[in-house]
């Protein structure tokens, strides 16, 4: 869709069986000091009543480069990007955790978990900034209260963690951002195998655990795989033998580590990511500190506390410019970007919370 000034943004639909979603998606968005550069850009929301269908809309900033997830399908990564894109998802998880004091009149900003992070959740910007999406299962922690009614086994099945997949979880807040952290390492493994650099390149993009359980896994096969046989997808040693890339599998390794105690802040990820200089041989991107402090840095950071898309790009738009958008106003491109923006905005098929919708419209567009 465009609005009035033909600036595309993005209008994410949900149903009304999903109206909850919309309500804490919406909720998350609009807290104080939530704004951050690596969070997607929340423009605006509202009901649409048109006869006898509901549609509840977010209207957020576009990402024509799509999602992370569907970018790495077709895509390899530079080394330089590789760090552009693992610190943009470390200072947006950070900010997301974060408890943030009141200052400049400005309430505090409780600690959120995402409790649905992964690939298709991360979109990517301009010059490749990383921006965290999709906060329909997020859980917000304010101060003095508890975590309510809140239902452990949520998320995409794949990138659950061990503890999720065994019901074994502490209801506390750090825990739930430990959920997080594993799932982060898995996105981090997905963007490693797809940068390619000296003599290292790279094979098909695969999802993680793509060869041992293929693309629709059950609850029954994650258990197995990740909770009793701990398996974590394959590290190749090309990627250990250089000192940049291999303090990046240590990372993501010391995010996925079994206990979730022992994982690593994503704070600790910017840590790291910015001892890393920007250069194209990550052989000379380490510093001599760095490497001899790699167990140190992860030993005290483990102690630190369905949707139908349509283009409309806007800046500084609020929701009194939405009345303005209007079905005939709609236009569709049903180029890549298109799809890509779908998917990176629909839980795919594997997720066990998505409406049978959401599955409708991936059939109808072909992704």
């Amino acid at each position: 869709a465009v609005d009035c000034y033909n600036r595309q943004v993005a209008v994410k639909v949900f149903s009304v069986q999903d109206r909850s979603s919309w309500q804490i998606e919406k909720d998350v968005y609009n807290l104080p000091q939530m704004e951050h550069n690596n969070i997607l850009k929340y423009l605006g929301a509202e009901q649409r009543d048109e006869r006898f269908n509901t549609q509840f809309w977010i209207i957020t900033e576009y990402h024509p480069n799509g999602s992370l997830h569907e970018f790495l399908k077709s895509h390899t990564v530079t080394w330089n990007q590789l760090l552009k894109i693992i610190q943009g998802i470390g200072l947006g998880l950070a900010h997301l955790h974060e408890e943030i004091p009141a200052k400049d009149n400005q309430d505090a900003k409780p600690s959120v978990a995402h409790r649905d992070f992964k690939s298709k959740n991360v979109l990517l910007g301009n010059n490749f900034r990383a921006c965290i999406a999709d906060f329909g299962l997020a859980l917000v922690f304010h101060p003095n209260t508890t975590c309510g009614d809140a239902h452990g086994q949520v998320g995409t099945r794949r990138y659950m963690a061990p503890e999720v997949l065994e019901g074994a979880i502490n209801f506390t807040r750090d825990s739930f951002l430990k959920i997080d952290m594993y799932a982060c390492g898995l996105v981090l493994w997905e963007l490693v195998s797809r940068c390619s650099f000296n003599e290292i390149t790279c094979d098909e993009y695969s999802l993680p655990f793509e060869n041992e359980v293929g693309l629709n896994p059950t609850i029954e096969d994650m258990q197995d795989i990740v909770a009793q046989q701990k398996k974590r997808p394959q590290i190749k040693d090309s990627w250990c033998k250089h000192p940049g890339m291999s303090l990046i599998v240590t990372t993501m390794q010391d995010c996925w580590d079994q206990e979730a105690e022992a994982r690593i802040s994503a704070e600790t990820i910017c840590e790291r990511i910015n001892s890393l200089r920007l250069d194209d041989d990550p052989t000379l991107n380490l510093s001599a500190s760095i490497v001899n402090h790699v167990a140190t840095m992860t030993a005290v950071a483990t102690t630190t506390t369905p949707t139908i898309n349509h283009h409309v790009n806007p800046k500084n738009v609020n929701t009194n410019f939405l009345p303005n958008i209007h079905h005939n106003h709609l236009t569709h491109n049903g180029g890549s970007p298109m799809k890509m923006l779908i998917a990176s905005q629909n839980n795919n098929l594997n997720n066990p919370t998505s409406a049978n919708g959401f599955a409708h419209m991936y059939r109808e567009t072909g992704t």
